[in-house]
């Protein structure tokens, strides 16, 4: 669970704000998209695999 404490001085948009992002970090949000449809043990194997293949060709390409 993620939650914010208001501080001294803070408006409701900066506070909402420092929320959204700390949901961002922890990734409650890509957990959940990744949760709305059940995927196989094998399937998510290979949507891992190709996240990673993905990712080494983004490092080479900007290497």
């Amino acid at each position: 669970m993620s939650f914010v404490t208001l501080r001294d001085n803070e408006d409701g948009e900066n506070l909402l704000k420092r929320f959204q992002t700390s949901i961002q970090r922890s990734g409650i949000l890509r957990e959940l998209r990744n949760r709305r449809y059940f995927t196989s043990k094998g399937e998510q194997e290979r949507l891992d695999k190709q996240r990673s293949l993905r990712r080494i060709r983004r490092r080479k390409t900007r290497a």
